[in-house]
């Protein structure tokens, strides 16, 4: 079928959608929603004998789905109408939930059902759940609601289904999320700031300011004996960009803030806690965990081993919110690979972080660079990208053991190619992958991507995946050669990678493997150091920050203020000519 996705913005649900319909045969198109008379000329362009909306923010507009069968994408089970359906089951902790495809006529999510999928809610951000049970039910919905199109042979009559009590919620306002740190308890506070974790954020106030929190983690019961005495509602620490703060039966470590004053004159956008209050935090101690430790004490790095049999693995996850990998970040992972290094282990998997493996450097870091006085934009993009670099540098030349990415969730742009910096890449079914960099301001790239992405696909098929700028999935990957394996499960630690890992380090050529790895690596450096591709691509990379062309700060500025698209690119929209 030829089905055209109308989305508010290409996020991460619509890529999926797209590189899922796409890999079953369907012909697809994207425009953004930007102006009913914007869809009515796509509509006219494309002919689509579906449209599919995974995520608006305003009605599709009559003259659209009275022509055209139009199917929405409803974050609720059915019955449920509103625009913060997420919000309210996170905040109330549902027990289950669900996503809704429902035909558009004119009322918010009050149309025929046409398919629905159900899963447990998980404890935790309703980010988070966005991007894996959602996304999964709303796949299966999705390819279930397309297949009963299919079916119907030109027929817009939706499937009977039993009728159910509809139940509508409004936006959630700030009141409902309101927190009273001398009264409420952490898991009341915890629930409240998850249920708006990306957006809008939970206003508080930090320091005397007005601000917006978001990325709550709970602090753990061997922290808790060092609150005992200090009143609720005080900020007494920082780890790793965040800060923590005393609840009533314990503590809470919020890693994002929104601070207007952190941000110039313009709007505020969401950083690291300790950066936008950097003055504060200068006074706080920096709580510091060791990276291999028991419990469940929050921080960004964790690392562990396994053994069998007398055979050693180690477990290395960089959890960094929504994978962006900011100067500090990046030199915080380096240092732990370093270290590391002294590890009798034979194999050491890199996880990444649940949601997110890598999404590259830090976008808004680099925006908040232009408001600080001694810095800019250019200088501390070029900082983040020789940070990055160094990482991807110290894994290609880890030749003591085999490496291997677990991409747990998505990756983008340098994350991908700090991802093929290891021996092997490994991705759970359904991760999209994005590499490339020319959407963001045709930026040219590094992570020794020219190097790594050749030696896997060929100059001429690394050349063609650069310039598609179009989303991936796992499976399409493995098929092309960029990654080595699909896993069977949403990367089941315990069951499918730990397993896997332990067979690769016991397996009787593990040490022709090595070897192997180690006479390559040495032939490579002979013939092409990978300084010279560091240096030519950082060429290029410089031309982007400090050069004459400003695409990449004014794509930047664009994606970390998140302003609306005034066209859709044309990469997307396959219709326009």
């Amino acid at each position: 079928m030829r089905i055209l996705l109308l989305c508010h913005s290409f996020n991460s649900l619509s890529q999926r959608l797209y590189a899922e319909l796409q890999a079953r045969g369907h012909t697809l198109s994207v425009e953004l929603d930007i102006a009913d008379s914007v869809t009515e000329e796509a509509c006219a362009l494309f002919q689509p004998d579906l449209l599919l909306a995974p995520f608006l923010k305003r009605r599709i507009p009559e003259s659209i789905w009275r022509t055209v069968l139009c199917l929405v994408v409803h974050p609720g089970p059915p019955g449920d109408q509103g625009p913060a359906a997420l919000d309210w089951a996170v905040l109330e902790q549902q027990p289950q939930w669900g996503v809704t495809v429902l035909q558009a006529n004119g009322d918010f999510d009050a149309g025929p059902v046409w398919a629905h999928a159900g899963f447990a809610l998980r404890a935790c951000s309703k980010g988070s759940l966005y991007r894996a049970e959602v996304t999964r039910a709303a796949v299966a919905a999705v390819l279930q609601a397309v297949a009963l199109v299919e079916a119907q042979a030109g027929s817009v009559a939706p499937p009977a289904s039993a009728s159910v009590q509809t139940h509508w919620r409004p936006a959630m306002p700030q009141a409902t999320r309101r927190i009273d740190w001398q009264q409420d308890s952490t898991a009341h506070i915890l629930a409240r700031i998850r249920s708006a974790d990306g957006q809008p954020g939970v206003q508080d106030n930090l320091f005397g300011h007005s601000c917006h929190v978001f990325d709550a983690h709970p602090a753990s019961g061997s922290a808790l004996q060092a609150l005992a005495t200090i009143a609720p509602g005080a900020i007494v620490a920082q780890r790793d960009g965040a800060l923590l703060r005393r609840t009533v039966d314990g503590g809470i470590w919020m890693g994002q803030v929104r601070l207007a004053r952190a941000c110039g004159t313009d709007a505020p956008f969401k950083l690291p806690a300790t950066l936008a209050f950097a003055e504060e935090a200068a006074h706080l101690p920096v709580w510091d965990l060791p990276l291999e430790r028991e419990g469940d004490e929050w921080a960004e790095l964790r690392y562990w081993e396994r053994e069998d049999s007398g055979t050693r693995i180690g477990v290395l996850s960089f959890d960094f919110y929504n994978g962006a990998m900011s100067t500090a970040q990046c030199q915080r992972l380096l240092e732990a690979l370093q270290h590391l290094k002294t590890r009798p282990t034979r194999v050491l998997l890199l996880l990444g972080g649940q949601d997110f493996f890598s999404n590259g450097i830090h976008l808004n870091c680099i925006e908040a660079a232009a408001h600080q006085v001694g810095s800019s934009a250019a200088d501390a993009s070029w900082e983040n990208i020789n940070a990055m670099n160094d990482v991807a540098r110290a894994l290609i030349e880890d030749t003591t053991r085999l490496t291997v990415a677990v991409l747990r969730g998505n990756a983008g742009a340098g994350g991908v190619f700090l991802a093929l910096a290891a021996d092997e890449v490994w991705a759970a079914p359904g991760t999209v992958l994005n590499p490339h960099y020319r959407n963001m301001g045709n930026l040219y790239g590094s992570e020794y991507w020219t190097y790594l992405l050749p030696r896997r696909l060929g100059l001429e098929a690394a050349q063609a995946l650069m310039r598609q700028r179009l989303p991936l999935l796992a499976q399409d990957a493995q098929r092309r050669g960029l990654i080595d394996h699909c896993l069977n499960t949403p990367a089941d630690l315990e069951t499918e990678v730990i397993p896997r890992a332990l067979a690769l380090a016991s397996a009787y050529n593990f040490q022709h493997r090595l070897q192997q790895k180690q006479q390559v690596r040495a032939t490579d450096e002979a013939t092409r150091p990978l300084a010279d591709y560091r240096k030519e691509e950082l060429n290029r990379m410089h031309r982007n920050f400090y050069g004459f062309d400003p695409s990449y700060h004014v794509a930047r500025y664009h994606f970390v203020h998140k302003l609306p698209h005034a066209w859709t690119p044309r990469h997307l929209a396959a219709h326009r000519p």
